[in-house]
């Protein structure tokens, strides 16, 4: 096999490993929040103690994990765009997203569900609850936007009107980087606001996709 083909085939393998880790991050993300949330609101005393002893730990670890190597591949992904003088504003937008995903799940949620879940003894668990529930919700938030630049990335991106210039990008991509900080200063210290309901949350995600995707595309 030649240099060229080997290194397409290596960059395949990381994309598919990149999905792969993607569906299951996501997939449990969603759980969470659309599922398991749910049912532990209705969940008689006995099932609520087993959930969380039994249940809510193995589904952290596939969570955190599928977190971990999709940050990855996606770091290693991102490193053959940048050495490739294809970097374009979407998947800017995507990889911040992603990233800051990634620092909610690590950073944020483990540790208070840690707490939260009694994992860890010592502390308030309310509060830590709350702190990893703002944190989960403004990852599904972020997930709709996330996933549109991420995709829109190679078949909308590469035309003059997104690739990134020696300058940096236009004004709308600076525009949607203080939107995505201030979300996230809202995730680390605010309210859940519309976030409380799935409806909510998943309304909002919509509205953000739309609103991204339009600073980038007509600014």
């Amino acid at each position: 096999m030649e240099t060229a083909q080997l290194m397409n085939f290596l960059n395949f393998l990381f994309r598919w490993g990149h999905v792969l880790f993607g569906i299951t991050w996501i997939g449990m993300l969603y759980y969470f929040n659309f599922v398991q949330g749910a049912y532990f609101k209705e969940a008689t005393p006995e099932g609520l103690a087993d959930g969380k002893a039994k249940l809510a730990p193995r589904a952290l670890w596939w969570f955190r994990w599928g977190a971990m190597f999709t940050f990855l591949t996606g770091v290693v992904l991102l490193v053959g765009v940048i050495q490739q003088s294809v970097l374009n504003d979407l998947i800017v937008v995507g990889g911040v997203l992603g990233t800051l995903m990634f620092l909610n799940v690590w950073l944020v949620i483990w540790p208070n569900q840690k707490i939260a879940l009694g994992i860890v003894k010592g502390g308030d668990t309310a509060a830590a609850g709350a702190k990893a529930l703002l944190a989960s919700r403004t990852n599904v938030l972020f997930s709709g936007p996330m996933a549109y630049m991420m995709l829109a990335s190679p078949h909308l991106g590469y035309n003059s009107s997104h690739i990134l210039s020696a300058e940096g990008g236009g004004i709308g991509l600076y525009i949607a980087l203080a939107l995505i900080a201030v979300l996230e200063v809202n995730a680390l210290a605010g309210k859940q606001g519309p976030l409380t309901t799935v409806r909510g949350v998943i309304t909002c995600s919509v509205i953000l996709t739309a609103v991204l995707a339009g600073l980038l595309q007509m600014m």
